[in-house]
């Protein structure tokens, strides 16, 4: 089982008609509303792939007996939760004009509680964008770590951003997170690569490259017709631990990683068109060959 940590969100996303510039407006040209959040949409995700899951999260007190408290446990996914009945849950407002690009409005609300929560002792441990403190004393106490900055990324003093690579065994980030955590670390994206054992970088269309053993691999993306970007790169960290956790190799993960974002990104929403493990394998197979069955040892 892996434990992901990180935020529960209500998304708002907002459709429209070009991402403009401060002091300027624009109309709305559709308003969807959706589970989000990036630990809740990776947790989701493994769950419907058929892997084991805990959600490590805030949550106010409107969460319980929600839609998505409901959502949740049909999925399987196992809790581990610290409410705040006094706060509501966070919020994400999204805006996006209808390409690869957007621009999000992140509200805390109850995940501002893990500031100070005490830290569980996890095996497994993805951290997905979260507060800060939490993470770094999280990966003090875990076994095996990935991380995940995400949009927290900005929250992230260059002493928070060490102590975490230092007990990183795995890095997602896409490009332009790559480029901001070495201008807080003060380092290289070579020098990155070199201190934590595998780094994966995502680069949206033009598919992932993965840094391992001073080797770099690059996986191209499934092409499908784009509808919404939002949630593709966690349903990627989705496939990608849940192909781990079932013995595959990194490339082979990667590979399923990338077919299991190009589900997400064909409708609305992060979690409306998660992909179960049948249903993944099936366009593998189109994109990358027979996906042979693997066994533990």
């Amino acid at each position: 089982m892996i434990s992901v940590v990180g935020h529960t969100t209500t998304d708002h996303l907002f459709t429209v008609p070009e991402l403009i510039a401060k002091n300027h407006s624009t109309f709305i040209t559709a308003h969807e509303i959706f589970y989000g959040g990036g630990a809740a949409n990776i947790a989701a995700g493994i769950a419907v792939l058929g892997g084991a899951s805990e959600l490590v999260t805030a949550v106010g007190g409107d969460f319980a007996g929600s839609e998505y408290d409901h959502w949740l446990t049909k999925l399987g996914v196992l809790r581990r939760f610290i409410v705040k009945p006094e706060m509501h849950s966070s919020t994400c407002y999204l805006f996006n004009d209808g390409t690869d690009d957007q621009i999000t409005y992140f509200e805390w609300g109850a995940s501002a509680a893990l500031s100070d929560a005490e830290a569980p002792v996890l095996d497994r441990v993805h951290l997905a964008p979260s507060e800060p403190d939490f993470c770094v004393r999280v990966a003090e106490k875990a076994s095996w770590v990935s991380f995940d900055p995400g949009q927290d990324l900005v929250r992230f003093s260059r002493d928070q951003i060490c102590e975490i690579l230092k007990r990183t065994d795995l890095l997602f980030v896409n490009r332009h997170e790559a480029e901001r955590i070495c201008a807080i670390g003060g380092f290289s994206r070579e020098a990155l690569i070199a201190m934590v054992p595998r780094v994966i970088i995502t680069m949206s269309g033009d598919g992932s490259l993965l840094y391992q053993d001073g080797e770099e691999v690059h996986v191209p993306a499934v092409p499908v017709t784009l509808a919404d970007p939002t949630g593709a790169g966690d349903a990627f960290r989705a496939g990608f631990l849940t192909a781990e956790m079932r013995g595959y190799d990194p490339v082979t993960a990667l590979e399923i990683g990338t077919t299991t974002a190009s589900f997400v990104v064909e409708k609305a929403g992060c979690q409306t068109n998660l992909a179960d493990w049948d249903r993944m394998a099936v366009r593998y197979r189109e994109h990358f060959g027979d996906l042979a069955p693997v066994s533990l040892p």
